[in-house]
């Protein structure tokens, strides 16, 4: 079945139903637009069920930077440690490490805290009114984050990095043993020092959000269709989306929040952005485990856990290993024993083991922006790990682009034509 010429357009098409695009669905309704949201498996499907839950907005340092090629050989030694990329892949991704180094210079990490940290304000200020309209206002939570080090040589690394948060007036107190014993009881004493950041936020359960996102969608009329886009084609007045059983939509505007699988859209349009993904492992384990009061954060070994109205997620690290290969669940084992060595009364019976994809560009900045070869396409992808982080403030600047208003932020370093 194909769409008829004759039929009119929807208004907007939003590809992906992510927490990223059902809150542009939503933020597109609230500007009095009809919606429909396509994603080839439904809502929370991908990395928006899985993820961590944090709203990690004083995360505004880009993940390429010189520190992290300066870990990047020890991870890169193990095969099960925060940062691998499969043997078998090493090839493929190699022009993507290329442009990563090159934004790890001096020049583009202090760009890229510029743009971030802007879009961070924007998507803090823009988060609790989104929630309360939503209805799900009563799912956030502001417990803080306690990021722990081992040694006194692993915290002074790091103090370049808090002086930056500092500046922008982030607020955060370094913490001894006995300090940090006081906001989360049952540390391994291995860690000698830690920072306290109260103004990072959290949601209850990421997947339940989104299934409620969803569910509020529908409630205000909008509609959402299961199939996979396979191609984008510009109409003179509007976008004809090709699905799998040869089926057509056509819209007005099409947002394309599709995550790790974006880029294939955009290059059907002929458009080559520099897409990889992250994958990420966790294992979600009874609310019983622990006493978690608080998200935790491992540095050093590139994970976190976290409490969760479902359970604790021990879960985190990077693989950059693609779309296509299996899923190697070892990392989620490997994070979870060296779990229950920093946390000695971890209980890690009855886990359930996860692996999703987190769509990253190598500058850690997302592509927020119109298509070049389609200007009715809005392209509103590549959040790497802060997808749940900067859904609400993308989800206004992509309201704000659909509806011809000025955008709430310089969106120049998001171009998806920067690369």
């Amino acid at each position: 079945m194909s769409a008829s010429p004759d039929a009119p357009p929807l208004q907007m098409i939003v590809i992906g139903a992510g927490v990223v695009g059902l809150s542009a669905a939503l933020a597109l309704q609230e500007r009095g637009l009809s919606v429909l949201v396509l994603d080839r498996e439904g809502p929370a499907a991908g990395a928006s069920a899985g993820n961590a839950g944090a709203f990690a907005f004083t995360d505004i340092l880009p993940l390429a930077s010189p520190g992290i090629l300066k870990k990047a050989p020890k991870w890169l030694l193990d095969p099960l440690g925060p940062l691998s990329v499969p043997p078998g892949y090493a090839l493929q991704i190699a022009p993507w490490m290329f442009r990563f180094w090159r934004a790890c210079s001096p020049a583009q990490v202090a760009a890229s805290t510029v743009a971030q940290t802007a879009l961070m304000d924007l998507s803090k200020a823009e988060l609790e009114p989104f929630l309360a309209r939503a209805g799900a206002l009563g799912m956030l939570r502001k417990d803080g984050n306690l990021q722990v080090y081992e040694s006194q040589a692993e915290f002074d690394a790091g103090l370049e990095g808090w002086k930056a948060r500092a500046d922008h007036g982030i607020e955060f107190r370094h913490m001894r043993p006995e300090e940090m014993a006081e906001i989360q009881p049952g540390l391994n004493p291995r860690f000698t020092h830690g920072t306290f950041t109260p103004g990072w936020f959290s949601i209850a359960d990421p997947k339940l959000y989104v299934l409620a996102l969803a569910e509020r969608f529908r409630a205000q009329g909008g509609a959402i269709k299961i199939a996979e886009a396979l191609a984008l084609k510009p109409l003179e007045e509007g976008v004809e989306i090709a699905l799998s059983g040869g089926e057509a939509l056509r819209a007005e505007r099409v947002v394309l929040a599709a995550g790790a699988h974006a880029h294939l859209l955009a290059q059907s349009l002929g458009e080559r952005i520099p897409l990889e993904t992250e994958r990420g492992y966790n294992t979600t384990l009874p609310s019983d485990a622990f006493d978690l009061r608080r998200q935790i954060t491992f540095g050093g070994h590139g994970f976190v856990i976290t409490r969760l109205s479902t359970g604790i997620r021990v879960g985190g690290a990077v693989e950059l290993g693609g779309l296509k290969r299996p899923p190697n669940f070892k990392r989620s084992e490997a994070m979870l024993r060296k779990a229950r060595d920093f946390l000695p009364g971890l209980k890690t019976e009855g886990g359930t083991q996860w692996m999703g994809f987190r769509p990253s560009l190598p500058d850690s900045l997302p592509a927020i922006g119109f298509s070049k070869a389609a200007p009715r396409v809005i392209h509103a992808f590549g959040h790497g790990h802060l997808g749940l982080t900067q859904s609400a403030g993308t989800a206004r600047l992509v309201a704000d682009l659909a509806t011809g208003a000025a955008p709430a932020l310089d969106l120049t370093p998001f171009s998806p034509q920067r690369f």
